[in-house]
């Protein structure tokens, strides 16, 4: 045989023979030595066809010892990145993922090796392939995995799936990570494991840390919330990045996340949130870095109609340069959606200092065709966000919310009530006032 495969063969059968009687007598020691030396001799010798035949035969031996299996798994995974060929590569990966299979004590070796050939799918091009190979495996009922492993694999499963843009799946998966996870205290010491607990085993040395993650996380989350148009959850998203320490002290990287803030603070639809937000965002001192986008949520927060076209002439500029900062563009309605919260804001501006007020004149401080307002009022009325009648025969606007018997009533009580007050405290005055003029007669 090539290669010395004579030689090669002899000493299998020899090492085969010591594992058998290292396996009866139950010595693990001995078993997972007599196991790894034969798969050192395979890659040694560059039999890369013997060192797969010899994985499955061991591992399908009677009563096979499990520590002989994981070190065998183990011990062949080194080899992975030393195969001459892609073809080698793969079908070692597909060995070791066939033995491994079904067997919780080699599920971490499992989900690493499948994660190596998605990546080489990837690479081929083969997304949704590499995608569904991923999906195979739930790492986050593995005991013994580190977190910031399991937290990778999924995020490395989400980002697959909007690579394929099955934007579905890639909720479902996400939400198997709370954003609570990222908050913990990784400068505490951990604590060593008590007898009979679970040992976890140390992450992979291409595993990301837990604050990496945690922008990966939020990248991956801006992608899935951009499908939507969700302006409210991107910024969300861009604060939780902005609030992440090597990102708040490098200007460099801070400043283009916290424009991206205003300008999602910007598009997204006036309720609690946004407003709450908002106001945090004006009280950051960084602010004053982009004194632009101060005056840009000034103007959002002060009740006061704001002129369309003289706001997008201050910032237009701004808005393009937008597409050669981080995180890209801001999409391709972003303009249309921002003179739309333009609109919006100035309509719940008119309701806050007017109670009527005719669709004519609302038209021409919103600078709209008359029925481009009454749309724009009809939609912030079907959406909730705030209350209006509109009289069309008459032209008439209404902002006052009609109230029904039991309001009225009360509000005539609560009148009544303050009438009756006011009579009282009046004839007490004309009586204090009477007895001070009597007293001063009788002097």
């Amino acid at each position: 045989m090539e290669n010395g495969g004579g030689n090669l063969e002899a000493k299998i059968e020899l090492l085969l023979n010591v594992e058998k009687q290292m396996r009866q007598v139950g010595d693990v020691a001995g078993t997972r030595k007599a196991v790894t030396d034969i798969l050192q001799l395979c890659f040694e010798d560059g039999a890369w066809k013997t060192l797969n035949d010899q994985i499955v035969l061991i591992s399908k031996r009677r009563g096979q010892l499990k520590q002989a299996v994981q070190a065998m798994v183990q011990q062949a995974m080194q080899y992975i990145d030393q195969t001459p060929d892609l073809d080698t590569k793969i079908e070692l990966i597909k060995t070791l993922n066939s033995v491994s299979a079904g067997k919780i004590y080699v599920e971490i070796e499992r989900a690493r090796l499948i994660r190596k050939l998605a990546k080489i799918r990837e690479e081929q091009g083969l997304i949704a392939e590499a995608a569904d190979l991923m999906q195979e495996i739930a790492v986050e009922t593995f005991g013994a995995m580190a977190k910031t492993e399991k937290i990778a694999f999924i995020l490395e499963q989400v980002r697959l799936c909007l690579d394929r843009q099955d934007y579905v799946r890639a909720q479902i998966l996400s939400r198997k990570i709370s954003p609570r996870v990222f908050e913990a205290d990784t400068s505490k010491e951990k604590k060593k494991p008590k007898e009979g607990e679970n040992i976890v085993e140390e992450p992979a040395a291409d595993i990301p840390s837990l604050l990496e993650l945690k922008q990966i996380y939020y990248q991956l989350m801006i992608r899935y919330y951009t499908h939507s148009n969700d302006y409210l959850e991107i910024c969300r998203c861009y604060k939780s990045i902005y609030e992440i320490p090597s990102v708040k002290e490098d200007p460099a990287q801070w400043i283009p996340v916290l424009r991206k803030i205003c300008w999602y603070l910007a598009l997204s639809p006036h309720d609690p949130m946004q407003s709450s937000l908002l106001n945090s965002t004006l009280e950051d001192k960084n602010l004053s870095e982009i004194p632009h986008f101060r005056l840009l949520l000034k103007q959002l927060v002060t009740m006061e109609v704001i002129q369309w076209t003289a706001l997008w002439g201050t910032f237009k500029d701004e808005f393009e340069n937008e597409k050669n900062m981080v995180g890209g563009s801001l999409g391709e309605k972003a303009a249309e959606d921002l003179k739309l919260r333009i609109i919006e804001h100035n309509i719940l501006v008119v309701s806050k200092y007017y109670s009527r007020i005719t669709l004519k004149r609302l038209a021409d401080l919103l600078c709209l065709t008359i029925q481009e307002a009454e749309k724009h009022l009809s939609d912030m009325v079907v959406s909730k966000a705030l209350v209006a009648k509109i009289d069309r025969p008459m032209g008439v606007i209404c902002f006052q919310s009609a109230k029904d018997s039991n309001d009225i009533l009360n509000s005539w009580a609560m009148n009544l009530e303050k009438l009756l007050d006011l009579v009282e405290k009046s004839c007490h005055q004309i009586h204090k006032e009477t007895m001070v003029h009597k007293a001063a007669l009788k002097v």
